[in-house]
């Protein structure tokens, strides 16, 4: 984001060519000396900011321009030259916060003026290293992110792993093998062949009433294999009343839908998962409802008043209609998904208030909410919610869906401050999965560098930590499938719904998972493993991507593979909150370590058509290979080392 309107002289004086590497690099550092690799502070906090100018400029002067987003204002402080010509500035959030604020969004870059002219000191678009330029063009400033003194997220999680349930297609129950049926609902008994029910062109309408059979009493007879997996938090796609097989159309916050179990079957996951230390994290779709639902009910098949049927319903307002009662605003214009507005005090206090929605399932067991949709939703919203749920639990997490940077994200034209202390924990990591994607299956390594610094130069520590580090979710296509899969090209779903990989690309496929996941397990954040992936489920665009579970028929390869990760996981703490240092990222391979001092592991995927040599000497914890020397990478592999230099 380029905010710089600053013009001063800008003469090019041709002795010193800017070079685009900078050899010169900012350092941020804490009160204490600590450097820091993002600039992201508390309030309170006072950070040095310093920038190194060769004495051969003949640096004159040098300033700070801050620009401050809340409220447009630019800041200027002076800067004073220390030894080696490094000029700084010392600065706290306390200083800089609009009137009233106690966190802010900044963007920032250095200027000087030097015996030859106008220097600015700026971040190259794309690019996260520092660059001299002499004119005032091409310009990119870098983010400061001032959070709340109190904004604290739960350690306890730290260094978790997540396992993302789509109820129906996960687990039927062989204890309670006959659960309620709809009679206006369609089910399918094909558990391993059968194929979702989809529209044939992407977009077009499905109703999505088709059931499998998958139910919370089924999940929780599976908690035995989600420990061996290493998992320590379950996510579970929406559980309450609908009328889909997706539940994402609310019809009553307040019951788990029966064909699921019920709250009783619920109620009995919440018990058993937490035998296994296992937390569960609900899915809150507060933005919409269904139109068939206790709120709306556009079908009066609720014993309620919804606000389509009177505008005397104490819902009504909860909605926004244009026209009444057919014309109203619903999500991404989906009218069966009217929208919620959630600034309405009586709906926040429905959801939020002490006696609440929030208060009703957390006092079950849940232990932590992923918001659908979090753009859509109100600040006054979220303020309240993350109010209510750590008012309940301070250590359960709130994760948002946000697809994006969320340390800057504009929504409907506004920013959002997900991060800056009153709203989110963390989000879902689609940057990492964007890059991960686009580097194991096209060696782009460029974009999962920018985006590792992106999210560690932009985020909050704890933030980071907490990530939600996904390959795969109900919205996207299966990994496998995107990765090693035919391209879905301009095919229509009934096509697509045919289509089988081979054997050589399930092989391949096999592989180039491998490599994702390694990167998926070690970077920063909690892997979440979409139900499926760790067993090569393929599959193309929603719906595709919702095949069951095939149950006895897994990919015992890919099993192991998970298994292997999740133990390396468990074993070394330095994957809760270790340092990330990127060593090499280019040519196909991206080298980088996890810790400090003796507790540092090295992390290695190559995707290059040659080996890659790692100097000294260390143990592969995937494969248990000892190297003497140099450890060797080949292509198409990954290793991850422990052992010395």
């Amino acid at each position: 984001m380029n905010e710089m309107n600053h013009t001063g002289e800008t003469g090019y004086h041709p002795v010193f060519p800017i070079e685009k590497t900078n050899p010169y690099p900012m350092t941020v550092t804490r009160e204490d000396g600590t450097v820091l690799s993002h600039t992201v502070s508390r309030f309170g906090e006072t950070l040095t900011f310093s920038v190194p100018i060769p004495r051969e400029w003949e640096v004159l002067g040098g300033r700070m321009r801050l620009y401050r987003d809340d409220d447009g204002a630019v800041l200027w402080l002076e800067m004073t030259e220390g030894d080696d010509s490094v000029w700084s500035v010392t600065v706290s959030g306390s200083q800089v916060c609009a009137d009233g604020e106690e966190s802010g969004l900044f963007y920032f870059r250095f200027e000087f003026d030097t015996r030859f002219g106008h220097l600015i000191y700026a971040k190259e678009e794309n690019d996260f290293g520092a660059v001299y330029k002499w004119k005032d063009e091409n310009v990119h400033a870098f983010q400061w992110t001032v959070t709340e003194d109190g904004y604290e997220t739960p350690k306890s999680w730290y260094g978790g792993i997540m396992y993302h349930v789509f109820v129906d297609r996960f687990a039927k129950s062989e204890a309670h093998p006959d659960m309620p049926r709809r009679e206006d609902a369609e089910y399918n008994d094909d558990w391993y062949h059968g194929i979702p029910q989809h529209a044939k062109y992407p977009g077009g309408q499905v109703e999505n009433n088709e059931f499998f059979g998958g139910n919370l009493w089924g999940v929780a007879e599976k908690l035995p294999y989600l420990q061996s997996l290493g998992v320590t938090i379950l996510y579970l796609s929406p559980i309450f009343r609908a009328y889909t097989n997706h539940k994402y159309d609310t019809g009553d916050y307040e019951t788990v839908d029966p064909s699921f179990g019920g709250d009783e079957a619920f109620v009995n996951l919440l018990s058993e998962a937490k035998k296994y230390g296992i937390r569960v994290i609900c899915d809150g779709v507060f933005n919409h409802t269904g139109d068939d639902s206790r709120y709306f009910n556009r079908y009066g098949k609720y014993d309620s008043i919804g606000a389509y049927q009177s505008k005397e319903s104490p819902y009504f307002d909860w909605y926004r209609f244009r026209e009444y009662p057919d014309d109203y605003d619903s999500w991404w214009g989906v009218k069966v998904l009217p929208a919620l507005y959630s600034g309405n005090p009586d709906f926040r206090d429905y959801i939020c208030g002490e006696h609440g929605i929030l208060h009703k399932w957390m006092s079950c067991g849940v232990s932590g909410w992923r918001l659908d949709v979090a753009d859509e939703l109100d600040n006054r919203f979220l303020d309240d919610l993350r109010t209510r749920v750590k008012a309940e639990n301070p250590d359960a997490v709130i994760y948002g869906e946000v697809w994006e940077d969320a340390s800057n994200k504009i929504a409907y034209d506004r920013r959002r401050r997900y991060f800056r202390g009153r709203q989110l924990d963390s989000v879902m990591n689609y940057p990492f999965r964007d890059a991960i994607l686009s580097f194991v299956r096209d060696g782009n390594v460029g974009a999962l560098e920018h985006a590792v610094r992106m999210v560690l130069g932009h985020y909050p520590d704890g933030c980071t930590h907490l990530l939600m580090n996904l390959l795969g979710t109900h919205d996207t296509e299966r990994i496998i499938s995107a990765l090693a899969a035919k391209p879905m090209g301009d095919l229509d779903n009934d096509a697509l719904a045919l289509i089988r990989m081979t054997e050589e690309e399930k092989a391949r496929g096999r592989v180039l998972v491998g490599l994702a996941s390694v990167l998926q397990f070690t970077l920063p954040g909690i892997p979440c493993i979409y139900y499926g992936d760790e067993i090569g489920i393929e599959g193309y665009r929603d719906p595709l991507n919702r095949r069951p579970y095939p149950w006895g028929r897994e990919d015992e390869t890919l099993l192991a593979h998970y298994r292997k990760l999740s133990d390396i996981r468990r074993t070394h703490p330095v994957f809760a909150e270790g340092v990330t240092r990127i060593l090499h990222a280019g040519d196909g391979v991206f080298d980088f370590t996890r810790g400090d001092g003796d507790d540092t592991l090295r992390i290695c995927v190559n995707r290059s058509d040659n080996a890659y040599r790692i100097a000294g000497s260390y143990t592969d914890l995937l494969t248990g290979t000892e190297y003497r020397g140099d450890a060797i990478v080949k292509p198409d592999s990954a290793v991850i080392l422990t052992g010395n230099e």
